[in-house]
């Protein structure tokens, strides 16, 4: 993605199923859970760029001693410098006394992080600020283990101020606004009564408050606890959580939006936000892992029993498309084919575009995310040139001669490296001016690569947001090499409506998409279709989410896609650039054949998967049109 979009936040879980001893044994060290959720979360790196944090609770300890140890950190390189602070005690140890670190009884009960329950965050937030209390795990403490809570988790709630005003009805005084505070405190809410109702039954029966600690850890329901809890949320979510006595859970949003994936044997249950962090991990088959199921909760309980059960009635599938395209991590099997499908189903636009002429075509690909698209970019042009080379032989028939024979076969697809983003050139300076002036330099290309007038350049993204950076500097830069035209293809189809699932895409403003369709309507006098649909967006302000309308889809509705992808290159192209731009975007059609799976396309076409959607896109035109640049829920 050429331009800057950050990702999604990121989730790892390990819980060792055996004692310590166990893994000192066969693995040679009782830090193994440890060891394992550090490399789980190296392997979702591209999914925080914020904070990381990470928690560890020891099983069985006893009263007087810390059992819940927690590192956070939102330093530069945040994973590493967590890490870091976590392994200091232990790095000292092991200089001074290292057969300590091999006594698995010692280290449980003298290094925090030595215990059975890992849970660990990778974070980018989309609200709020950056401060170290931002960075999950949180934790709502408490002297009763089975009332303390730990939550991390990749979500983003619509409905906040619902949900903040129903915790103060209850006499609550939450101590912030935001979904984390939100959710850390409904939950617990639940939690704290599910305890009660448990303590005031075993209490008719009889048992003294000692007694009835343990038996409240042994009928702690998670599965009621979860489904009070979220019977109004509005949003896209997996939640994960660990109770102080030892339950552990992860929690998918009914929609299927966010992603999570867990497995478990006789020896660990571990959960992460992608399929491969677990099987390059765990050394595991693609089959081995299960994917969370719409609406369930993956539940391991204090004593090890693992089981996935339903707290919400799963609704329509609606998985994110863009983590397909995007966000998560390419090795998985299915993502990798689904991208190739991509870039495949792109061929027959750009021919078109490109008269059928690939004799004078270069194909080539920016950023390195957009390389598998890439590959299948290529595959499809190389199967269109096997057929016109097949087709011209069956022509020649008996006339054909080894020289003509040599021009027809040796005709390929050019590809080449035309453009390489400087990775140290940051962008992120604060002054416009001097911004633009380093956006204009985070490419660099690689010179002598077109014939200057001649080829038509054919660079594929895997999605053109902002246009941004394709204006202040790749345009610019391709235009050195002399094209006679380039072709920008995105193998995402056109982003129009704000995201408010966990991905920060909230300001209709910020999308080129957007912008064209404005400029089509002011250009053909239609202006009065913005002003109807203001008027629209302000007169459903005060209706609950459940009775509102995308009317946004009315500022599109005038034009075809191609209409609005010309008005894009028109946008981007300055009057100093000598080559023809055109930009192509993947097809709604062609998105859901290549993830047919996952059919979450808000972004895409304006329907959301949750009312809280179109509160969000109504609210996102009404700040729009009235200049707030703000999120918009």
């Amino acid at each position: 993605m050429t331009d800057q979009m950050q990702h999604e936040c990121g989730v790892a879980f390990v819980r060792l199923l055996k004692p310590l001893e166990y893994y000192q044994f066969k693995y040679g060290s009782c830090l193994y859970g440890l060891e394992q959720l550090h490399l789980m979360m190296e392997k979702e790196r591209n999914r925080g760029q914020d904070g990381v944090g990470a928690v560890c609770v020891k099983l069985g300890m006893q009263p007087g001693n810390e059992f819940i140890a927690r590192e956070r950190s939102i330093k530069p390189s945040p994973l590493d410098a967590c890490f870091k602070e976590i392994y200091t005690d232990i790095n000292t140890v092991g200089k001074r006394t290292p057969e300590l670190l091999s006594d698995p009884v010692w280290m449980k009960n003298k290094m925090p992080f030595a215990g059975e329950i890992y849970l660990g965050h990778l974070r980018y937030g989309t609200y709020g600020d950056n401060s170290l209390d931002a960075i999950h795990p949180v934790m709502r403490q408490n002297n009763w283990k089975t009332r303390t809570l730990i939550l991390a988790g990749n979500f983003n709630l619509t409905n906040v101020d619902t949900l903040f005003n129903i915790l103060t009805d209850l006499g609550q005084f939450p101590t912030g606004y935001s979904d984390t505070v939100t959710m850390l405190e409904n939950i617990g809410h639940f939690l704290d009564r599910e305890n009660q109702r448990l303590f005031d039954a075993f209490k008719k029966q009889g048992y003294n408050n000692a007694e009835i600690s343990q038996m409240i850890a042994d009928h702690l329901s998670i599965k009621e606890v979860l489904a009070e809890s979220s019977k109004k949320w509005d949003g896209g979510y997996v939640i994960s959580g660990i109770v102080g006595h030892g339950d552990a859970f992860f929690y998918r949003d009914p929609c299927g939006i966010r992603p999570a994936f867990y497995y478990h044997d006789d020896e660990v249950a571990v959960v992460a936000s992608e399929r491969p962090v677990i099987q390059t991990v765990f050394n595991l088959d693609a089959g081995q892992v299960s994917e969370i199921k719409p609406g369930h909760a993956v539940i391991v309980k204090a004593n090890g029993d693992i089981s996935e059960e339903m707290v919400l009635e799963p609704q329509e599938r609606r998985s994110c498309s863009f983590e397909r395209i995007y966000f998560s991590r390419g090795s998985d099997k299915d993502i990798y084919k689904e991208r190739k499908l991509l870039g495949k189903l792109l061929l027959p636009d750009i021919l078109e575009s490109i008269h059928h002429n690939l004799d004078n075509a270069v194909f080539s690909y920016i950023p390195n995310t957009a390389e598998t698209a890439f590959f299948g970019m290529i595959e499809s042009a190389d199967e269109y040139l096997n057929e016109r080379k097949k087709r011209l032989i069956l022509e020649a028939g008996s006339t054909l001669t080894p020289a003509r024979l040599d021009k027809i076969m040796n005709v390929h697809t050019r590809m080449e490296k035309v453009a390489i983003k400087d990775a140290k050139l940051r962008t992120f300076i604060t002054q416009d001016k001097s911004r633009a002036s380093m956006v204009g330099h985070v490419y660099d290309i690689t010179y002598d690569t077109l014939r200057r007038g001649v080829d038509n350049l054919v660079i594929i993204d895997d999605s053109i947001v902002r246009g941004t950076t394709l204006k202040l500097s790749i345009i610019k830069i391709l235009d050195r090499l002399g094209p006679k035209k380039v072709v920008f293809v995105s193998s995402s189809p056109q982003i129009r409506y704000p995201d408010c699932y966990g991905i920060d895409m909230a300001r209709l403003g910020d999308f080129v998409a957007f912008q064209a369709a404005i400029e089509l309507l002011k250009e053909s006098g239609r202006t009065s279709v913005i002003n109807d649909v203001y008027n629209k967006c302000k007169a459903q302000e005060k209706l609950p989410a459940s009775q509102m309308v995308n009317y946004v889809k009315e500022i599109y509705k005038p034009f075809s896609p191609k209409e609005v992808s010309s008005k894009i290159a028109q946008m981007l192209r300055t009057p100093e650039i000598k080559a023809e731009i055109e930009i192509i975007y993947q097809s709604i059609e062609n998105l859901h054949q290549a993830c047919p799976n996952d059919t979450g396309d808000w972004y895409f076409t304006g329907n959301y998967p949750t009312p809280g959607g179109n509160k969000v896109v109504s609210n996102a035109f009404i700040n729009y049109i009235e200049g707030k640049n703000k999120r918009a829920y």
